[in-house]
C-alpha cells in the first residue's frame, strides 16, 4: 500500500468529447494534495493525475504550453500513450507500481492544447522522476 501511495496513481476518464473542447484546470478540495485535474466546462471528460511532485515540475520543470503546437503534443501523445498501455497490460515485465492503468486516449478526438499539454508533460514527468525510457 506504501507502494501504492508513494509511486503513481493515474486515472483517466474520458467519455465521449466534442470535436473542440475548453478546458480548465482547477483544484477540488476532494483531490489529494499535489493532484492535476483537468476538465472541460460540460464534465464530458476528466483527467485526474495525482503522483508527488507532478504539480511541482510541471510550474517549475516543464516548458510553457505553447513552447510547441497541439499538433506536436498530439503526436507525441499519440506515441507515448501506445507505450504506456504496452507496458500496463505487462506487469510482469514492468513495474506496475509505475504503470497502474491503461490510458483511453482517442487520437482522434480534440482534447485542447491544455489537456495534450499536461498528458505529454506528465510522460516526461515519468521519464524524470522514475528514470523511465519511452
Amino acid at each position: 500500500m506504501k507502494a501504492f501511495i508513494t509511486f503513481l496513481l493515474i486515472s483517466f476518464f474520458i467519455i465521449g468529447c466534442n470535436s473542440t473542447i475548453n478546458t480548465t484546470s482547477t483544484s477540488n478540495k476532494n483531490l489529494p494534495e499535489g493532484a492535476v485535474r483537468i476538465a472541460n466546462d460540460s464534465l464530458e471528460y476528466e483527467i485526474i493525475i495525482i503522483d508527488i511532485g507532478f504539480e511541482t515540475y510541471l510550474h517549475s520543470i516543464a516548458k510553457p504550453a505553447n513552447f510547441y503546437s497541439q499538433s506536436y503534443y498530439e503526436l507525441k501523445n499519440r506515441f507515448y500513450v501506445a507505450e504506456w498501455n504496452i507496458r500496463a497490460q505487462s506487469p510482469l515485465r514492468y513495474n506496475s507500481s509505475i504503470y497502474e492503468n491503461v490510458i483511453d486516449y482517442d487520437y482522434t478526438i480534440d482534447y485542447g492544447l491544455d489537456v495534450n499539454y499536461k498528458l505529454y508533460n506528465y510522460f516526461k514527468f515519468v521519464e524524470y522522476k522514475y528514470k523511465q525510457q519511452f
